[in-house]
C-alpha cells in the first residue's frame, strides 16, 4: 500500500472519529435544559463508569479483547500504550465536562463545550486534508480553521446582554482555544485543556469587563 493511500485510511478513520466526537455536542445542549445537580449526577456516573472500562482494558486481558474489538478503530497510538495506561479521548470529553459543570456558569460551559466538539473537529479534518503551512505543533490551515468556527459558534451560543463586548469576549477566548489545540499535541489531551481553557479565558473578561453582571441565564434550569 503506498503512502497515498496510507493518508486516504488514516484520514478517513480521522473522520468517523470526529463525526463520532460530535455527537458529544448533545452534553452542552441538554445541560442548557436541565439543573446543574442533574447533569453533575449523570455525568460523574457515566465518568466513573467510563473510567473503569477504559482502565479495564489495560488489566483484565478478557475486557480488552472485546474493548477493542469495538473500539479498537477509534483510538489513536497514544491510546494504546499498555505502558503509560492512557486513557482515551471519550473519558477525557466525560472527566472534563464534569469538571466544566462543576466549576464554570452554565453560559460558559455551553459556549466553551460547543467550540470544543465543533471546533476540534474542524481543526483536525481541515488540518490533515489541508495543511501545509507548519504552525507552532500543527498547521496554520487547522488552526484558522478551529479559530473561524469558533467564532461562528460564538455568533450562536448565549449571550446576556448581546454587546459587542460580551461577543468581543467570545472571539478572545475562541483564539485562545486555537493556540491551545495547537499546542497541546502531544503534551496534554485537548479534550480537558480546550475547554478549560476557553472557560477560564471568558470567565476571567466577563469579570473584568462586566464585573456587577450575574453570569445566570435568565429563564434557564439552574
Amino acid at each position: 500500500m503506498n503512502q497515498i493511500d496510507n493518508g486516504t485510511i488514516h484520514y478517513r478513520d480521522e473522520l468517523v472519529r470526529k463525526l463520532i466526537h460530535l455527537t458529544s455536542l448533545s452534553i452542552p445542549v441538554i445541560y442548557y435544559f436541565i439543573p446543574r445537580s442533574t447533569a453533575i449526577t449523570i455525568l460523574a456516573s457515566l465518568t466513573v463508569f467510563a473510567l473503569i472500562l477504559d482502565l479495564s482494558r489495560y488489566f483484565h486481558p478478557e475486557v480488552g479483547k472485546v474493548f477493542y474489538k469495538i473500539f479498537g478503530f477509534l483510538l489513536r497510538k497514544h491510546e494504546l500504550d499498555h505502558e503509560k495506561k492512557n486513557l482515551n479521548g471519550a473519558t477525557y470529553v466525560l472527566i472534563s465536562a464534569l469538571i466544566g459543570v462543576i466549576i464554570f456558569p452554565k453560559i460558559i460551559f455551553v459556549t466553551a463545550f460547543a467550540i470544543l466538539f465543533i471546533s476540534d473537529t474542524s481543526a483536525a479534518l481541515i488540518g490533515r486534508k489541508f495543511g501545509r503551512k507548519p504552525f507552532l505543533r500543527k498547521s496554520f490551515e487547522g488552526t484558522l480553521a478551529f479559530f473561524i468556527s469558533a467564532s461562528v459558534v460564538i455568533l450562536f451560543t448565549p449571550k446576556l446582554t448581546n454587546s459587542f463586548a460580551e461577543y468581543l469576549i467570545g472571539f478572545v477566548a475562541a483564539f485562545v482555544g486555537a493556540i491551545i489545540e495547537n499546542i497541546s499535541y502531544g503534551i496534554a489531551d485537548d479534550n480537558l485543556s480546550i475547554p478549560i481553557s476557553v472557560g477560564f479565558v471568558m470567565w476571567a473578561l466577563y469579570l473584568i469587563i462586566f464585573p456587577n453582571l450575574d453570569l445566570i441565564l435568565p429563564n434557564v434550569p439552574r
